[in-house]
């Protein structure tokens, strides 16, 4: 099957030259008969790299080692579950999940605008046609999937102990989704500008790919927290990575756009911003997959250094000097239609909260390129630490939570005092409540941050709550509904406005939880025994046994842990460290401690609840092996050599287990003093309750609401727009 995949790729390299070629023929001299024929080339790619992925899926699954992704990133003893997740494990599949992602997104959009910005499109068709050409030219020519080697290991080296996680499953995805689901509003951009066609219309068949794109790169960023946090074992979920920040910043830079193109669709402003928004957010997605595959950068989430970062640089170079001349040479194209009316309007605050976001992508951008910025003035390379980041990202996100709270209650175009009193009574009395019963009831007043986050996440809440109240009463008024019956029907018939507020609230219980955990967290880092008692916060943590489990594939060595909080147990935790054979050695290189000393795995004792979490790592040291170790690997490497027949072989590896067993137990026989990460930080929970209520948010407003629905939301929409121009004396 690998040749049928070496050809399934050059097919669709010839299928994307086509694809542009026709593309703009047909676009350049009004034939669209040619248009069409590059939009059709777009679904036979779709159909082409489907084909590609099942057969490099089947592969995996069947454990083809003749495959050389397979042979690197599989095995025999692989679990089912991860054998499916493997090929996103490795460069070669994550540049086919890339192509064939995105040839799905892009065959959605060019369907649903089939008959729709006919100018636009065939342009929209090239631009994507060319990234897809871009990355299936990587994944033939530089990282093919479908490589093979003339001999085929017996077995696998494996996948890496640390994606041995359910999330492993949706995450890469999720992200790899979000990123070419940016593509999609660059490349219509692109069209708009090429064309002229800068009106609202490219916006309104783009809307929802851009919602998408953010909130499945959303659920991708939240994904990846929750997997450094009950995985790499150092009890964090955010490391301001390399990696991590490519992500988040064309994520900032897409919520930017979501919230400035309501002006453009409403009042005929920002198209200049608008269009450098879009554009600098597909940037950073193309500079997201780079920075994973170059190795430019070092990050635990990079496939390490590679021959892919000139290509990729080119790429990047191409589209940012291609944006910045077709902005320039449009400017006066893009021209605003109106102006601010005044500083206290919808239109203000969404102004602001751009300038806030886009100043967060900038200050995280600067923080991840601070290396090779250093490098190339100084000749040394430094890299600015979480302090860093958070000097300058705690007061711009506070500023965010802040914004959203305000401007989805203000008027547009100008709020009046009553107006202000209306909208804001209820939930600024909410934030003064909660800042002054923390301060009175808890020891917040040491975290003035912290308690000023607290305040604001109550004052968005109020706003959402109050907003939710009075549009359900005054729908049950008038239709008679029960109140829970006038609230769904109320976001049924606007999914968009009401899912933008369910974000919003989602969003800010998201930062209660980083806030709190973050400033009131208790760690310590410590060596036990057992028997012996550490103390984090208020709680103390006992070292009560070791654990021993002796696997094919792995030697576990835990410890279980009681936990008391006044003298009383509530809690046990059980944590592990999972040593896996080094599979890059042969077998007359330590026969016995490379089954110790492959890459090691730890397994996180977690209690989590809504107030607080109970989290604990173990590090056993296997220092008190090594003599042993050391001493069974001499014995071995002269049994290997004595080996003749099939049945010494047998007698040799039954020998050899047994050693390998007996020398894991005695850490539960005589066990030595492990290193342990003890910590215990509130509302942790708080982060990924507050992502699902964002996602939930995302999905009501991606989710297309009846005919009917939208035609009843717009005339409503129509009205109360009138009853505040009204009272703002417009």
């Amino acid at each position: 099957m690998a040749p049928a995949g070496r050809t399934l790729l050059i097919v669709a390299l010839f299928i994307c030259g086509y694809g542009i070629f026709a593309s703009l023929y047909g676009a350049r001299t009004g034939r669209w008969e040619w248009a069409d024929s590059g939009r059709r080339a777009v679904y036979a790619l779709a159909l082409v790299t489907t084909i590609a992925w099942v057969i490099l899926e089947a592969a995996f699954l069947r454990s083809d080692f003749s495959f050389n992704v397979v042979a690197a990133h599989s095995s025999t003893t692989t679990p089912t579950f991860y054998k499916l997740a493997a090929p996103w494990s490795s460069q070669e599949g994550s540049l086919l999940l890339w192509v064939w992602l995105m040839s799905l997104w892009s065959s959605l959009i060019l369907f649903l605008t089939r008959a729709r910005v006919r100018e636009i499109a065939p342009y929209a068709t090239a631009v994507l046609l060319g990234f897809a050409a871009f990355f299936t030219s990587l994944a033939t020519f530089f990282a093919n999937p479908f490589a093979t080697s003339a001999t085929a290991p017996a077995e696998g080296a494996g996948l890496d102990p640390l994606l041995l996680h359910p999330s492993m499953m949706i995450h890469p995805p999720m992200l790899y989704s979000g990123y070419t689901l940016m593509t999609i509003p660059f490349a219509f951009a692109i069209g708009a500008l090429i064309t002229g066609r800068l009106g609202s219309e490219w916006i309104s068949v783009t809307r929802r790919f851009a919602l998408a794109g953010w909130l499945f790169l959303g659920i991708g960023i939240v994904l990846g927290a929750r997997w450094s946090y009950t995985e790499l074992g150092w009890g964090g979920y955010w490391a301001w990575d390399p990696v991590e920040n490519a992500a988040l910043m064309p994520w900032l830079c897409i919520t930017a756009f979501i919230h400035s193109i309501m002006i453009q669709e409403k009042r005929g402003m920002l198209k200049v911003w608008n269009a450098s928004l879009v554009l600098a957010t597909g940037i950073l997605a193309i500079l997201g997959t780079f920075l994973v595959r170059s190795g430019i950068l070092d990050s635990i989430h990079a496939f390490g250094a590679s021959t892919l970062g000139g290509p990729f640089l080119a790429l990047i170079a191409l589209m940012v000097a291609g944006s910045v001349g077709l902005v320039v040479s449009r400017r006066a194209d893009l021209r605003s239609e109106h102006h601010l009316d005044s500083l206290l309007s919808r239109e203000a605050v969404f102004l602001l909260q751009n300038l806030v976001l886009v100043a967060l992508a900038f200050a995280v951008f600067w923080g991840t390129f601070f290396p090779l910025i250093s490098e190339a003035v100084t000749g040394t390379k430094h890299s600015l630490g979480p302090p860093w980041y958070d000097r300058y990202t705690v007061p711009l996100a506070l500023i965010v939570v802040l914004l959203s709270g305000v401007g989805p209650l203000i008027a547009w175009r100008r709020a009046t005092p009553a107006n202000l009193r209306r909208a804001f009574a209820a939930p600024l009395a909410v934030a003064a409540a909660t800042a002054v019963v923390l301060l009175v009831a808890t020891d917040a007043a040491r975290r003035p941050l912290a308690l000023t986050l607290f305040a604001l996440a109550a004052f968005v809440l109020a706003c959402v709550a109050q907003e939710l109240w009075r549009g359900a009463r005054a729908r049950g008024a008038i239709a008679g509904e029960a109140l829970p019956v006038a609230l769904v029907a109320l976001v049924r018939r606007n999914r968009r406005r009401y899912g933008g507020y369910l974000v919003h609230a989602g969003i800010a219980v998201l930062f209660v939880g980083v806030a709190a955990s973050s400033s009131f967290q208790h760690v310590n880092q410590t060596s036990l025994r057992p028997g012996q008692t550490a103390r984090v916060g208020s709680y103390t943590f006992r070292f009560d046994r070791p654990t021993v489990a002796v696997q094919a594939q792995k030697i576990s060595l835990g410890a279980v842990m009681s936990v008391f909080e006044h003298g009383r147990r509530v809690q046990t935790l059980r944590t592990a460290r999972e040593f896996y054979p080094d599979t890059t050695l042969g077998p007359f290189q330590a026969p016995i401690s490379r089954f110790f000393t492959g890459e090691p795995e730890t397994q996180v004792g977690l209690n989590a609840g809504l107030t607080r979490d109970m989290w604990a790592a173990v590090d056993v040291p296997l220092t008190p092996l090594q003599s042993a170790l050391d001493f069974r690997d001499r014995q071995f490497q002269m049994a290997l050599r004595e080996l003749t027949t099939k049945r010494r072989l047998a007698a040799y590896i039954q020998a050899r287990d047994v050693v390998v067993d007996s020398l894991a137990q005695r850490w539960a026989q005589h066990p030595w003093a492990a290193d342990f990460r003890l910590i215990v930080s509130p509302l942790v929970t708080w982060i990924w309750i507050g992502g699902i209520i964002a996602a939930a948010g995302g999905l009501i407003a991606l989710w297309p609401a009846p005919v009917a629905a939208r035609r009843r939301a717009t005339a409503a929409y129509r009205s109360r727009l009138g009853r505040e121009l009204a009272e703002s004396g417009a």
